[in-house]
């Protein structure tokens, strides 16, 4: 679905800014780490599986009731919208023709999905026509007789008047206003921010912010803002005219077909899709965009939807779009399967983008100017929506307890892009922080990947569908080999295309290309919760020159099971590597392998392919032959986190040294980063070689790392060096070299940051802001609220941080004039992270009467749910 925006909440130099919102948070504020505390292992593995549980239609189990796919009354054929805007009341009168029958039995009625609308009347069509290019006086020319229906505010009954069999398609349409605003809110499975359809800035009176429209259908959205049977087992065409302002610009599903201008400075675009999708991916959006273009050679149309000022920054951030699209369809084997590709940015989306068909959404953070984008682009995201486009919305799972069908391969996707684009081990840099997104989520929350019991079908949404099934492809991939996997992913598209699935249709299309049975992987991984925990105890025997390792399973094989793993393991003897294919099964298992002497390396998994968590003592000695010798990045990788506070010993600290060379960024990011106030043996050499990396490392992460750890050793010889970046080309290095350079308040130090007071880039601001935070001048209260108020709500959510440290530092004039602000902020901000951290400040100024009991208010009155779990704890830190 969704990709889930996440957010960093401190500056973090190592970390991924496009990130999924995880189960479990990481928070820093104002230095201070918090933590989701976690349950017990016995508490998260203590529950059975859910698969013990009978599927039977109405079994409700305490994960949850039973969720069958849709049963399939009615199949919605077509649907043609015609809509316009009260911008006054936030409301969207229009009407809905659908083309529909009856899926197989005979029915008499029309059961559909529409939530919080005002009817205005339901009337039979003539089934002769081509309802997509008629106008509204043709159409109201093939009403045949009005029908009666009932109506909850939540479903539409419309009473057909006799059965109609599998052989009939009927037309109906039905004249409504929608009120996104005023969606019923009275069941567990609805979310109080699924409007559907979403006005931004409707009055106007946001300085600043664009007004736009936009939709957002996933889960059960769509059927917000147009009648629908709102599942994804649907698939329909459509045609959408859209009756705007002529001063903006739409974008829907499909292709625009034609433009009329209308009465009163309005014009209609005509929308219009072919091929079927379901009611989920179904959108539009309206506003002022600049829109840039690319053409693929077989003549497909790519457009950028931007933000007027980032007009010119559009192909830079979007550029490679052409290159994911060929790379994509080459190794899915399939083209592109749809009439054309455009992805707009928005303000205040309610997730990271989203995947509707044709036309994807990205929130407002994707934009950036080029300089900007030296530090890291949105690639991650750009290449999981196109991927969807395959997965997702033309191959759909039918239910969402099946959304790994559609998430796994969006997130994997990521992996494969990063591996073509930038190389295996920026590629498996991203596996890493996958993993660690799981495995944090984990340590709460343990439920199978495919889930055909639940309470809430946005809980779906999570870290297993994502992190997880992107991991377990990885692991499937590596078990089949490249050829056969996208061989098998080929035959699923083709056999499933246009249509839904469900997770044995994956499975059979595996086996279909194998020839192999495999129910034993897709049992344990994908039907059964949690992962392996591998505890390996090595010990080798030279009286029979063998080397001994003794594997334990250690995970509750009772809420999961005993796994079945086939993996490699590398000896290393003498310099030299043996390779062994093994295959682990039991719950305690020993394996042997030929060793003429003592074993320099046992590299288990080497492969390093494996979800799960292994437990493998090894000595430093070992540790710096496997960094030396070892050919995967997770291995290196492990090598140096293991050597980490280790400088005393000569041999690590010289091995650091050498990785502060190494030809992957992340690994000298890594070594750099150890050195921090450093004071040993050869110093000044050591000092010398992060100054150059400081200056000269071609990766803006590591010059950043560099400046930290130069700052670190409290001398002035690097002084200059900070002078020197803040005319980086990165806006991350200068951010740094600001905060470090003020920080030794040099004499020049109030002309450096009104210099940069004013920059393009919020992290830089931040970082003057923290300068002015400390120096508390009342004066420069307007400054904090000028700034934070045209911030993107993650740079946002920092900024409040270096504001609560200057309300800190105020005087209670000042603390008192912010209240109303952070009252605000906390209470209205669309972003939750922004709210939380507003609440946060907001408990800096506890000593002020009436505080305490605003912040007990803000947050008894909070409605989103993760905002509200983030309270429950750690609201009153």
């Amino acid at each position: 679905m969704t990709y889930f925006l996440a957010f960093n909440l401190k500056a973090d130099m190592t970390g991924d800014p496009k990130k999924r919102f995880l189960s479990r948070l990481i928070f820093t504020f104002f230095g201070v780490i918090l933590l989701l505390p976690f349950q017990s292992a016995a508490s998260v593995n203590g529950a059975k599986a859910d698969t013990l549980f009978r599927r039977t239609p109405g079994t409700v189990t305490p994960k949850g009731p039973y969720r069958p796919e849709r049963t399939k009354k009615s199949d919605i054929l077509y649907t043609r919208l015609d809509v316009q805007f009260d911008w006054v009341k936030q409301q969207v009168p229009a009407s809905a023709i659908l083309k529909f029958k009856s899926h197989f039995y005979p029915q008499n009625t029309l059961e559909l999905d529409a939530k919080g609308f005002d009817i205005k009347g339901i009337a039979l069509l003539d089934t002769v026509g081509d309802y997509g290019s008629l106008t509204t006086e043709e159409i109201a020319g093939k009403v045949k007789k009005k029908l009666e229906y009932t109506y909850d505010k939540r479903k539409i009954i419309v009473k057909l008047g006799q059965n109609y069999s599998r052989k009939d398609t009927l037309f109906i349409k039905i004249d409504y206003v929608a009120r996104p605003n005023n969606v019923p809110r009275d069941k567990p499975d609805d979310s109080p921010s699924d409007k559907g359809l979403y006005f931004i800035n409707a009055d106007g009176m946001d300085e600043g912010k664009p007004r736009q429209i936009w939709t957002q259908g996933e889960t059960e959205g769509s059927s917000c803002w147009f009648p629908t049977i709102d599942a994804p087992n649907q698939k329909f065409t459509q045609d959408f005219y859209i009756t705007v302002d002529s001063t903006y610009k739409t974008l829907s599903n499909g292709l625009l077909i034609g433009q009329e201008e209308g009465k009163k400075g309005t014009r209609t675009d005509h929308w219009k899709q072919t091929l079927p999708h379901a009611p989920y991916l179904a959108m539009l959006a309206v506003g002022d965009f600049a829109v840039a273009k690319d053409m693929m050679p077989n003549g497909l149309e790519l457009s950028y939807y931007v933000e007027p000022k980032y007009g010119a920054d559009a192909h830079a951030i979007f550029g490679r779009t052409p290159e994911m699209m060929g790379f994509f369809s080459n190794i899915f084997g399939m083209e592109f399967p749809w009439e054309k590709y455009a992805q707009i940015a928005v303000r205040d989306f309610v997730a990271g983008a989203m995947e509707n068909t044709t036309a994807t959404v990205h929130e407002e953070g994707v934009q950036n100017d080029a300089r900007s984008l030296v530090d890291g682009n949105s690639d991650a995201v750009i290449a999981h929506e196109l991927a969807h486009h395959w997965f997702g919305d033309y191959v759909t799972a039918e239910e969402w307890g099946q959304l790994p069908l559609n998430e796994s391969f969006a997130n994997y996707s990521e992996y494969l892009w990063s591996e073509y684009n930038d190389g295996k081990y920026e590629a498996d840099w991203g596996n890493l922080q996958e993993m660690k997104q799981y495995l944090a989520e984990s340590e709460t929350k343990q439920v199978p990947m495919i889930r055909y019991f639940y309470k809430d079908r946005e809980n779906m949404f999570d870290s297993h569908s994502y992190a997880k099934g992107g991991r377990i492809l990885h692991m499937l991939r590596s078990y089949v080999g490249d050829d056969a996997f996208f061989a098998a992913l080929q035959y699923y598209l083709k056999t499933h295309a246009f249509g839904t699935a469900e997770i044995d249709d994956l499975r059979m299309s595996f086996e279909k290309i194998t020839g192999q049975d495999l129910n034993w992987f897709f049992d344990q991984w994908f039907h059964r919760p949690g992962h392996p925990l591998l505890k390996i105890q090595q010990e080798y025997v030279a009286a029979t020159g063998k080397v001994l390792l003794k594997i334990k399973q250690t995970q509750d094989t009772t809420a999961t099971t005993v796994y079945r793993l086939p993996l490699k393991v590398d000896v290393w003897v003498s310099g030299k590597k043996s390779q062994y294919n093994v295959l682990l099964e039991k719950a305690n298992q020993t394996l042997e392998f030929p060793a003429a002497k003592k074993p320099d390396l046992v590299l288990f998994d080497s492969d390093a392919q494996l979800l799960g968590v292994v437990e493998h003592e090894k000595t430093k000695v070992e540790m710096e032959f496997q960094y030396l010798n070892a050919d995967r990045f997770l291995h290196q990788y492990e090598a140096l986190s293991q050597l980490e506070g280790s400088l005393a010993d000569s041999t690590v600290k010289n091995i650091l040294v050498k990785a502060m060379d190494d030809p992957f960024w992340k690994l000298r990011q890594m070594a750099i980063s150890n050195f921090g106030e450093y004071d040993g043996t050869g110093f000044a050499d050591i000092e010398k070689v992060i100054q150059s990396r400081a200056r000269l490392d071609p990766h803006p992460q590591v010059r950043s790392e560099a400046i930290i750890t130069l700052a670190s050793f409290g001398d002035n010889n690097s002084d200059s060096i900070y002078r020197e970046a803040l005319t980086d080309s990165s806006y991350q290095v200068v951010s740094v070299a600001i905060e470090k350079y003020l920080m030794g308040q040099p004499n020049d130090a109030n002309e450096i940051a009104a210099e940069f007071e004013n920059s393009p880039n919020d992290a830089i601001v931040t970082s003057v802001g923290n300068y002015y935070a400390g120096l508390a001048q009342p004066e420069r209260f307007d400054w904090f609220l000028d700034k934070m108020k045209s911030m993107k709500p993650t740079e946002k959510y920092n900024f409040l941080q270096v504001f609560g440290k200057y309300l800190i530092k105020s005087k209670q004039d000042i603390q008192r004039k912010s209240i109303p602000v952070l009252e605000g902020l906390a209470r209205e901000n669309p972003s939750y992270f922004v709210r939380f951290g507003a609440f946060q400040a907001l408990g800096l100024l506890t000593d002020i009467q009436g505080v305490s009991a605003l912040r007990k208010d803000i947050r008894a009155k909070e409605t989103e749910p993760k905002l509200k779990e983030m309270y429950s704890q750690f609201g009153d830190l």
